[in-house]
C-alpha cells in the first residue's frame, strides 16, 4: 500500500507542474485522495464487505467530488487532475500510469449484468469532459480528446476525437484531419455548414436555370 502511494504521488509530481512537493499532493490533491480512499473500499468489496466498500466510496465521493465504485481496479500511478465530476462504474479497469482529467466518465449504455464498463490499459490520457461507454479496451498509451464520446474499442498508440469518437492518429501519424483536445468538431455545426454548401449549390442551379428559362423564352418571343 505505501509503495502505491509513493507511485501515486510521484504520478501527480511528475504530470502537474503546480505541484511543488509531496507534502502538498499528499494533503491537498482531491484526486489522490479519491484513490486513496478506493484501494481500502476494492479491498473490501472484493472480500464481500459490500456494504462497508460502498460506505467508504461515498464517503470519498462526499469529500472529494470522484466517483469510484469500490468493484473497480485502479493501477499504479493513476492520476487524477482535478477530478471533479468523473464517474468510474463497477466494472471499469483504469491501467498503470492513465490520466483522467476533470468530468471523465467511465460508464456502461446498459443495465447488461457482467463487464459492461471500459478498461484502459496502461498509460491512456482521457481529456476532461470525455465519456468512454461499454465493455470494451482502450489501447495503451492511447489519449481520448476532450469532449470526445467513446463507444467501441481504441487500438494502442492511437488519438480519438469527436461525437462519436474516432481515430485521428495512429503511432504519431495521421489518418485523418488532425485536431486536438480543443479543437474538437461541432456536428451540429458541421451539420448546419454542408446544409449552408448545398443550398448555395442549389441556389446557383436555380439561377442557371433560370436564366436559361428566360432566354429560350425571349427565342421565342422573338420567332
Amino acid at each position: 500500500m505505501l509503495d502505491r502511494l509513493r507511485a501515486d504521488i510521484r504520478a501527480v509530481r511528475e504530470r502537474d507542474p503546480a505541484a511543488r512537493n509531496a507534502a502538498e499532493v499528499l494533503l491537498l490533491y482531491s484526486g489522490l485522495h479519491a484513490i486513496m480512499l478506493h484501494r481500502p473500499a476494492y479491498f473490501l468489496y472484493r472480500h464481500r464487505w459490500f456494504f462497508l466498500a460502498r460506505l467508504i466510496s461515498q464517503f470519498a465521493r462526499w469529500i472529494t467530488g470522484v466517483e469510484i465504485h469500490p468493484g473497480a481496479e485502479i493501477g499504479t500511478g493513476v492520476f487524477i487532475d482535478h477530478g471533479s465530476g468523473i464517474v468510474i462504474g463497477e466494472t471499469a479497469v483504469v491501467g498503470d500510469g492513465c490520466t483522467l482529467y476533470q468530468g471523465v466518465t467511465l460508464g456502461g449504455t446498459g443495465k447488461d449484468k457482467g463487464k459492461r464498463h471500459p478498461t484502459l490499459e496502461k498509460n491512456v490520457t482521457v481529456g476532461s469532459g470525455a465519456k468512454v461507454l461499454g465493455p470494451f479496451t482502450v489501447g495503451e498509451n492511447s489519449k481520448i480528446a476532450a469532449g470526445a464520446v467513446v463507444l467501441s474499442a481504441i487500438p494502442p498508440d492511437c488519438t480519438a476525437v469527436g461525437v462519436p469518437a474516432r481515430i485521428v492518429r495512429r503511432a504519431g501519424v495521421r489518418v485523418c484531419q488532425d485536431l486536438d483536445q480543443v479543437h474538437i468538431p461541432d456536428p451540429v455545426a458541421q451539420e448546419l455548414c454542408a446544409m449552408r454548401m448545398r443550398m448555395e449549390k442549389l441556389e446557383k442551379q436555380v439561377s442557371l436555370l433560370t436564366e436559361e428559362n428566360a432566354r429560350l423564352r425571349a427565342e421565342e418571343t422573338e420567332k
